[in-house]
């Protein structure tokens, strides 16, 4: 009984790890979903922070760690830039706005390359890719 506990466990917590990962990219590309509504109808109208579209709590602002989903616009905001999640070429990874989970660790720094940003769910290239940023290479 020991050796199957052994081996089941790691396992199982192996899969709620996964299964949180996957629900955060969902959580985002939604979120996004909703960001890029509302620059298709005025590209200059980014709101400032996600609880200004969350009407009737419909959005998932909080990740699957228990901690809020980080935004930041960027398009129209020059002065954002610098806050901005950055490559390992220290280029920003997005130009319309950042949005990203701070991973397990509840941690993060601005370039991927930070071992507290390596476990984060991170959308890059405009929304071309999002995904754990451990794997993400431009």
């Amino acid at each position: 009984m020991g050796i199957l506990a052994t081996i089941a466990i790691p396992n199982y917590l192996r899969y709620l790890e996964k299964n949180k990962e996957t629900t955060a990219i969902s959580d985002i590309n939604t979120v996004a979903g909703k960001l890029k509504e509302i620059m298709m109808e005025n590209p200059d109208a980014l709101p400032a922070g996600l609880a200004q579209i969350n009407f009737g709590n419909i959005l998932p602002l909080i990740d699957p760690w228990g901690n809020p989903y980080q935004y930041l616009p960027l398009y129209g905001r020059p002065g954002n830039l610098n806050d901005a999640r950055k490559d390992h070429n220290l280029h920003p990874i997005n130009s319309d706005f950042d949005l990203f989970s701070m991973g397990p660790d509840g941690q993060s720094n601005k370039p991927l390359t930070s071992p507290r940003s390596r476990d984060d769910i991170i959308r890059a290239n405009d929304g071309a890719f999002v995904g754990k940023a451990s794997t993400y290479d431009p």
